[in-house]
């Protein structure tokens, strides 16, 4: 049962849900579930059937491509008011998921029952037009992605992920090289180069650009 409290949290994110009526709203939550998650639980794994579909109040996901050799991709992340576009794609083609979601910041996820989903897509434009707009946006990312794993060397794509954060930043190597599909030895071999160039200070599990302007001219290289 979602309390009233949880529910008014709910529209406040994803105010879409607001084009239902209270009876209508009350039928697609009665089968509804509140989910508190901590920080590095795995939401689901590859080639898990999806079982619902997350409506995201607080905290993170992040969505990433594992390798065999224990190498990750990151994909994106998902936060609040967001919907996770791995998740409806399998609900809309019954298929299981390709990458794996863990949790990175502890968090709230209303989940809702595989038919309410497609209940929604099927009567609520709104719903519908926003869940098609982040596969949009999504698949833009990935392109961009794919493009830069493809075409720029590593350090280039370090520069730019480095210079996307916000002062301070506060990550460690291992992240990072999670981040960009690498492994920590090499994102720190990196760190330090540009470290040794005048570019970075690097401290505990925190990076201080020194030189923005060079940085960035060295990501057009």
């Amino acid at each position: 049962m979602i309390a009233a409290t949880t529910r008014a949290r709910l529209l406040e994110r994803y105010p879409m849900l607001t084009g239902l009526s209270a009876d209508e709203l009350a039928d697609l939550l009665a089968g509804a579930s509140l989910l508190r998650v901590t920080r590095g639980t795995m939401m689901f794994d590859e080639q898990q059937p999806c079982r619902g579909f997350p409506l995201l109040l607080a905290g993170s996901v992040r969505i990433v491509k594992a390798a065999v050799n224990g190498r990750e991709l990151h994909l994106y992340d998902v936060e609040p008011g967001d919907t996770c576009i791995l998740t409806s794609g399998c609900l809309l083609g019954h298929a299981a998921y390709p990458a794996r979601g863990e949790v990175r910041d502890d968090a709230e996820i209303v989940m809702l029952p595989a038919p309410a989903f497609q209940l929604l897509m099927a009567r609520l434009e709104p719903f519908r037009d926003q869940v098609f707009h982040a596969f949009s946006a999504r698949l833009a990312e990935l392109m961009e992605l794919v493009s830069a794993v493809a075409f720029q060397k590593l350090d280039q794509r370090l520069a730019k992920a480095l210079l996307a954060k916000t002062a301070p930043i506060r990550i460690t190597h291992q992240a990072l090289a999670d981040e960009l599909g690498s492994v920590r030895e090499i994102v720190s071999r990196l760190l330090k180069n540009f470290a040794d160039n005048g570019w970075l200070r690097l401290g505990r599990e925190q990076i201080e650009i020194v030189d923005a302007d060079a940085l960035r001219r060295y990501t057009t290289l």
